[in-house]
């Protein structure tokens, strides 16, 4: 009998060079690039990959709506790990331009958003690509446009940098969440993230629910809401908390809750997974 480990196929926002790319080499196996968030998702779904690697939030810009949309929404998957890269922004040229030469900046939405100040203060016009490396294969040849990127991406399109660190905070880092078909199995230093709805807006009505956690002195680490898309003023909130579902104050509040939905005060409850914390520093 073979004693070989699997091999993961793992996706990621591409092509080659992207932040995306970056976070998911910390896993090992093989890497795959797709052409949006949504087709990552939605290939760990068909089992097309075993893991998905997809930006959940951003230290200056906050949430990704477009993960947290899905994750809530469109696919009953898990999410697995985190993983927390620390973000630094290049401005990425063409041999023979300079940044006097520069009229247009392509790059991702949340890219282009980090470093608004910066791009404000070239009189570039911004405009957005699906990433960051597309941006910089797309800026290719092009004397008067400027990715912004990372350092692979340049190295791979054949870019120079025409200024490093060019986010408009300093402390900018990006987490990424690893989705797959299962969660984590408890490692005793976890977190669970759920999303739920109420059942109506009223008066109290999101404090009735959070003051369960409150109560069982169990610590909320982010508080996240969306539209639901159903009616305008209406929303999801998406919560992170320490512990594992698996844990018995985590269980027992999941189990509260649920009860809830019973009582008419929540219209429904999603567990996104338990994984393990990845720290800060």
């Amino acid at each position: 009998m073979s004693n070989s480990k699997k091999t993961y196929k793992i996706g990621f926002l591409g092509p080659s060079g992207s932040y995306a790319e970056e976070a998911a080499s910390k896993i090992q196996g093989d890497l795959i690039a797709f052409g949006s968030i949504m087709e990552v998702i939605d290939a760990v779904d068909q089992d097309t990959i075993d893991l998905g690697v997809v930006p959940i939030e951003n230290s200056i810009e906050g949430p990704v709506g477009v993960t947290l949309d899905l994750l809530a929404n469109d696919y009953d998957l898990k999410i697995k790990n985190e993983i927390i890269l620390p973000i630094s922004h290049n401005l990425l040229i063409n041999e023979g331009s300079s940044a006097e030469d520069i009229e247009i900046v392509y790059s991702h939405m949340q890219a282009l958003s980090q470093c608004r100040k910066f791009i404000e203060k070239m009189g570039a016009k911004p405009v957005a690509t699906p990433s960051t490396s597309g941006a910089a294969e797309m800026v290719k040849g092009k004397k008067n446009a400027a990715a912004i990127g990372t350092r692979k991406a340049g190295e791979i399109y054949g870019l120079k940098i025409a200024a490093e660190n060019i986010q408009d905070f300093e402390n900018n880092s990006t987490r990424f969440v690893v989705v797959a078909k299962e969660d984590h199995a408890p490692t005793g230093h976890d977190k669970t993230s759920i999303v739920f709805s109420l059942i109506e807006d009223k008066a109290g009505g999101l404090y009735d629910v959070l003051g369960e956690f409150a109560k069982r002195d169990i610590n909320l680490t982010k508080i996240e809401s969306r539209p639901s898309k159903k009616k305008l003023g209406t929303y999801i909130f998406f919560i992170d908390l320490e512990g594992h579902k698996e844990d018995d104050d985590v269980k027992n509040i999941l189990d509260t809750i649920k009860i809830n939905t019973m009582k008419t005060k929540i219209s429904y409850i999603k567990l996104l997974g338990s994984y393990p914390i990845e720290d800060n520093d």
